[in-house]
């Protein structure tokens, strides 16, 4: 019996895969227009993914479901707020553009790490935290940030403490234990700010909807297979597949063409942290 992700190739490819159906997720919500309610498309989206994971219930270690409930609550409002800023930032900007800012996740990472975690800086961490605030700067200029730029630094960064929250959480849980009290937790927000919208419900958008719930739990899914049993830093460059994905699916179905700013801002934010991925490696 062959155990995908046991492998380097394997994992390389599980990442591309996951990155792949993370783009049709971010299509689906940009599809769904910029008249839908959002609140009501957030609700229903939590709601999807719980069903979606009812056939992986073996999964959720039912004996101790509410260990780490506190920082499974937290997550699970953070992960509210972060899909808020998301649908909006996708909604305002070019595919690709909101994707090359999503990409400072990891820089974010770093950043918060050191800070509350105490972790040493070198000067190649340094590197990689300036060249890719400068990229943000360059995809960007100054004179054309908008909203939609914002919301997407701010999602980064939501998702970026929610990322490292994570360690956080008790040793050996499944991620789709994860994933469930994380649900869970964002049932109350988003159901409260769902009826504080007050929107008729829209069932033209349910399509999208579901369809961006299977991709997001396809992505979780795919990773968690890649990152078991291969070290991140081996296998993270395979990450930066999305932003290809996003650039052709922008150009392909929304008529975007990305500007040479573009590139020039993408190679700041990327290649630093491949070249830190890779001097990791051979420290090890």
């Amino acid at each position: 019996m062959i155990i995908l992700g046991r492998s380097v190739t394997s994992a390389v490819s599980l990442l591309v895969i996951g990155n792949l159906l993370a783009t049709f997720g971010d299509v689906s919500i940009k599809s769904a227009g910029h008249d839908i309610p959002i609140f009501q498309f957030i609700f229903i989206r939590v709601i999807c993914t719980v069903l979606l994971l009812l056939p992986f219930y073996r999964m959720v270690a039912w004996s101790n479901v509410f260990v780490g409930s506190r920082v499974h609550f937290i997550r699970g409002n953070i992960w509210v707020l972060a899909t808020v800023l998301l649908v909006l930032s996708l909604q305002l900007l070019p595919l690709s553009t909101a994707n090359a800012i999503f990409y400072t996740v990891p820089i974010l990472i770093i950043v918060l790490s050191t800070v509350f975690f105490r972790e040493s800086l070198t000067p190649m961490i340094v590197l990689v935290v300036i060249s890719g605030f400068l990229g943000i700067l360059i995809i960007l200029r100054p004179t054309e940030i908008s909203w939609g730029a914002l919301y997407a630094l701010a999602f980064s960064f939501l998702l970026a403490i929610s990322s490292v929250l994570i360690r956080k959480l008790p040793k050996g849980q499944s991620l789709v234990h994860g994933l469930w009290m994380t649900c869970v937790f964002a049932l109350p927000l988003s159901f409260a700010l769902y009826l504080w919208e007050g929107e008729p419900f829209n069932v033209a958008m349910l399509g999208y909807v579901i369809s961006s719930s299977i991709c997001s739990i396809g992505y979780a899914v795919a990773s968690m297979a890649a990152y078991r049993y291969i070290a991140a830093n081996r296998i993270t460059s395979a990450e930066y597949t999305g932003l290809i994905f996003a650039v052709l699916a922008g150009w392909l179905l929304f008529d975007e063409e990305p500007d040479i700013w573009f590139a020039l801002g993408a190679v700041f934010i990327i290649v630093p942290v491949y070249l830190l991925g890779r001097t990791k490696r051979k420290i090890k």
